[in-house]
């Protein structure tokens, strides 16, 4: 294929490139019912120059001189887009003088969604118990990503999905596992499409349960069955299973022979499986199982995942020099794997890997490989430039200088800029250099020079020269006095927190400057950050002297001094040994695992140079968060021991175990803790305490007593066993108590007689047996409750919301307390209010009523065994409520040495009590005590306050408490009214 690019030589200065996509068109659907009339196609790329665009659908050329088509910048828009002459593949071409490169190929679709068809759905009639389906039948659409509810009887009540009911999003249809009375009503299914936006109902259809007197249940049977499901890796997965059934079956999931997926989620009804972010590994046969009481159903079916294509190794920008070959690599990866292809300047141009051989002008361009599977395709795009150009050094000459130390080994770069690759040669001075068994000429251009001596140093010269020309660079060669360690570093022993020093001197060019640098078992030593520890010796000259201080374990190992300069260095080594506490141990293993025993067993740990005296059992259990040294056998562990037991320990407890060394220097560090383990179990062996009792309701005996703390349990299946009898029996009668936590026990016999002395013991018991009792205790059974009721029960009315209750004493000695039971009249007698007294007091008040409410109130004696009989029940009526209207305050005049304050009468409502007076409050400002006034008038005469304000305070009294007040602020000087304060009482 001939290309209009234009094709010329690549120069260095030349800062021009090839188009790079930033925006490709993507897959569009458009809806068919779309008012907007236009659609475009995305593409925008850089350049330098700009690119021209083209854009081609289905292999064909969009004609841009149409009318139907415009371009904003490189976006292709279609005007009145018709499905019939624009649904397509497009792709976009962007070109500049640089080559050409092709977009990602994007379909332009059409979305529709017709409506339901308009004909009346049957009823549908089913039997209550039975399972049923009511068809959805979704219209003609596309795209077929569609989702689905159902309609109950009206918009928008939809129907909500649980264990019974499902609405499958495979084919909208509505699954009842089994029809209820309660599902009757009108169902339409209700379509929705996303991708135009666009929502249909189909008619309704009448579902009418018919009643069975006996439902009758059925074996569950799975209706909703997933396929088997091909899935790109990273997507999500849907799963559905629904069975119908009676009763409702139950749903669950597994993959067959394989965990299920980390990521996968079930919904709370059980009918859908989703797998987020699926991955290769996630590939299986997935199992649902749907069951109930009459039996059960599987399905099978197997997810198979595939992978877009993904880059292994892709193409960049080239740069290659004319004549050379060039090997482009271009992999992917991909399910099914990928196959590549080439395009050249948006040609087809090659398959498979690419080799271009003695490249030329011809072969400059923009070039895109395209990995491709079944889901899809990636493209690489680059840029191939053709080098072509004489040798030249402007851009990277020879060093003017470059030193060499007597004796060592020096590199003299030449890198000259040059296409094709030069050939190159030396000179020193006027004399041309050989390859030698001291000089090496580098393929690429170096100069190699080994055991130098002074005789070498001098002007070298590098000459390139290639097929397009050639160029030469100079520079000069100086010996220098090599750099040698006189003092070295000697191996040192120390103990931990001691402080070490490592040695370090050199001699070396004295036109040159020396550093030292110091390692650490291969890795630079940072003062900066390991100052606390390291700190170097910076009065004496030419020595690298190296302070280690409160040396740890940490810090034992080999350290090197380096002394350099920019020519040269040399190196010298030493040990530090740093003797300490021992390492941890490993390898711990718990063994033979008794009820108060267990035997363990470890391998030693580091000694850090200091032998290993004796081992420390250490153990944790649930009770405490700290590591407690254990009993062990034999008592003292010696250091060449690696195993031991650990004895007294609590049965039936978990523990966790760890292991510490001892030697001379010091406790070492624990061990890794061991994995937790549980003791046997074993039969208790302490007795409950505190036991006692006594108390409760009539005919009820209480035993009360300490629970054993759970090291105390020793076992499973913990409990207590309780023994009682009366004080002279013989007999004991013994009960099981299950609860472990539990501390009392209530014995009841309508035989009992009340305030009986009974003897009482208990005792703990488990799997493994039962405890020893407790010692006897000696208690009492309950007392009877008060026979007599209350006399002499009476009642005052005190105001709208408040009644003082009064009775006479019963004569038993046994009441501890009196209970006032009060209800309104229009409120039911299980409603009732209860007020409760010691047993001293001879009257109640009963407040917060209702105002003009009858009440009803009764009295009963009560103790620990209940209340007696209530008294004969009497009524009260609460006053109506007070005024509920302020007296308005109309003035307050000076005096001579008082004010006046006068105000308005207040009318009760009829619903009110009536005004009987009114009280004033005169108080000084900010506090709430002061001096009260009563009086029928409607004014009143207060002092002139001598220092400060004061507020008084107006409301009308009746028979039903206190009305709103009024306020007026009032000084030596002046006054000014207050708003009303609602204060009824």
């Amino acid at each position: 294929v001939k290309t209009w690019l234009l094709v010329f030589r690549i120069s260095e200065e030349d800062k021009g490139f090839g188009p790079i996509f930033e925006e490709q068109p993507i897959n569009t659907i458009y809806p068919e019912e779309s008012l907007e009339g236009k659609v475009s196609l995305n593409c925008r790329a850089r350049a330098s120059p700009f690119p021209v665009y083209k854009w081609r659908m289905n292999n064909g050329d969009v004609d841009l001189t149409s009318d139907r088509y415009s371009m904003v910048g490189g976006n292709l828009v279609i005007n009145n887009p018709d499905k019939q002459k624009d649904a397509g593949i497009y792709y976009c071409l962007a070109s500049n003088n640089y080559g050409m490169v092709r977009s990602t190929e994007a379909t332009l679709s059409f979305g529709y969604l017709d409506p339901f068809p308009p004909e009346e759905r049957p009823e549908v009639r089913v039997k209550e118990g039975k399972g049923m389906v009511l068809l959805c039948d979704p219209p003609y659409h596309f795209p077929d990503d569609l989702s689905y509810r159902w309609l109950l009887n009206e918009f928008p009540v939809f129907i909500t999905m649980d264990k019974r009911r499902f609405v499958s999003q495979t084919n909208g249809n509505l699954y009842i596992a089994n029809v209820e009375a309660s599902d009757k009503g009108n169902y339409s299914c209700f379509v929705s499409s996303p991708s135009i936006t666009k929502s249909v109902f189909s008619k309704f259809i009448p579902l009418i349960p018919i009643p069975e007197r006996t439902t009758k249940p059925y074996p569950a049977d799975i209706v909703v069955q997933f396929k088997d499901v091909y899935a790109l890796m990273g997507q999500n997965v849907t799963l559905e299973c629904f069975a119908l059934g009676n009763p409702v079956p139950d749903i669950r999931w597994r993959k067959v022979l394989e965990p299920m997926p980390s990521t996968a989620e079930i919904s709370t009804s059980g009918a859908v499986l989703k797998i987020f972010n699926i991955q290769l590994e996630d590939e299986g046969i997935y199992e649902c199982e749907a069951e109930n009481i009459r039996g059960k159903d599987k399905h099978q079916a197997r997810i198979y995942v595939q992978a877009f294509p993904e880059w292994v190794e892709h193409i960049n920008d080239t740069e290659v020099d004319i004549g050379s070959d060039l090997y482009w690599p271009c992999v992917a990866t991909g399910k099914p794997i990928p196959t590549i292809r080439w395009l050249k300047n948006g040609y087809a141009y090659h398959k498979g890997e690419l080799r271009l051989y003695d490249v030329t002008f011809e072969n400059a361009g923009m070039y895109q490989c395209i990995a491709e599977n079944t889901y899809g395709a990636i493209y690489a795009n680059a840029e191939l430039k053709i080098l072509a150009l004489a040798p030249t050094f402007e851009m990277n000459p020879m060093k003017k200088k470059i030193l060499a130390a007597k004796g060592g080994r020096v590199i003299i770069e030449c890198k000259p800029k040059a296409a094709p690759k030069p050939k190159f040669s030396w000179s020193k001075g006027t004399e041309w250099l050989v390859n030698s068994s001291r000089i090496l000429i580098w393929e690429d251009g170096s100069l190699e020079i080994n055991n130098i001596t002074r005789n070498d140093g001098g002007i070298y010269t590098c000459f390139a020269e290639n097929n397009r020309g050639k160029a030469n660079s100079t520079g000069t060669l100086v010996i220098t006095d090599p750099t040698r360690i006189i003092l070295a570093p000697i191996n040192a022993d120390i103990t931990v927190g001691e402080n070490a020093t490592m040695q370090c001197a050199a001699s070396f060019d004295p036109a040159l400057d020396l550093t030292f640098v110091w390692s650490f078992n291969g890795y630079v030593i940072d003062f900066n950050k390991e100052n606390i520890h390291y700190q170097r010796n910076f009065m004496l000259d030419s020595n690298g002297e190296l302070l280690i201080r409160n040396a740890q374990l940490k810090h034992a190992g080999r350290y090197t001094c380096t002394a350099q300069t920019i020519v040269d260095n040399s190196s010298a080594s030493a040990d530090l040994v740093v003797r300490g506490p021992p390492g941890p141990p490993g390898g711990l293993r718990i063994e033979d695992i008794r009820a108060t025993s267990v035997a363990l067993t470890w391998s030693r740990g580091s000694d850090n140079h200091s032998p290993i005296s004796k081992y420390t059992i250490q153990t944790k259990t649930i009770l405490s968060d700290d590591w407690k040294d254990a009993k062990t056998d034999p008592p003292i562990i010696e250091g060449n021991m690696e195993a031991a037991r650990a004895v007294d320990l609590i049965p039936w407890m978990e523990y966790e175990f760890r292991v510490v060394a001892t030697n001379t220097l010091g406790r070492g560090e624990p061990s890794i803790p061991s994995n937790r383990i549980k003791t046997d179990g074993a039969a208790p062996n302490v007795a409950p305490s505190d036991v006692g009792g006594g108390g409760g309701r009539n005919r009820e005996l209480t035993i009360t007593w300490a629970p054993l703390s759970r090291e105390y349990h020793y076992g499973n299946n913990f409990g207590y066993i309780v023994a009682f009898k009366p004080f002279d029996g013989e007999e004991w009668k013994k009960v099981t108590v299950t609860n472990p936590d539990t501390g009392r026990y209530v014995h009841k016999d309508e035989t009992m007689s009340p305030s009986t002395a009974f003897q009482v013991k208990v005792k703990a018991f488990n799997n493994k047996g039962d405890g020893p009792y407790s010692l006897v205790a000696v208690i009492n059974s309950a007392q009877d409750a008060p026979s007599e009721a209350p006399t002499e029960v009476g009642a005052k009315v005190l105001s709208s919301s408040e009644i003082s209750v009064h009775w006479e004493h019963v004569l038993e000695k046994i009441v501890e307390s009196y209970q006032i039971r009060y209800w309104a009249a229009h409120d039911k007698e299980e409603a009732a209010n209860r007020v409760q007294v010691t047993s001293q007091e001879y009257s109640a008040r009963l407040e917060n009523l209702l105002p003009d409410t009858q009440y009803f109130i009764e009295v009963g004696a009560c103790n620990s065994a209940g209340c007696g009989p209530p008294s004969d029940m009497i009524e009260a009526f609460t006053k109506k409520a007070p005024p509920s209207q302020p007296p308005r305050i109309i003035s307050s005049v000076r005096s001579g040495s008082r004010y006046i304050i006068t105000w308005d009468h207040v009318v009760a409502l009829s619903n009110e009590s009536t005004v009987t007076g009114y009280k004033v409050l005169y108080r000084p400002d900010g506090q709430h005590d002061g001096k009260l006034y009563s009086t029928h008038k409607h004014s009143i005469e207060v002092p002139i306050p001598r220092d400060g304000e004061y507020v008084v305070e107006v409301r009308a009294h009746s028979d039903g408490g206190d009305g709103v007040v009024s306020q007026v602020k009032i000084s030596g000087n002046t006054c000014e009214f207050l708003d009303p304060v609602d204060s009824q009482g």
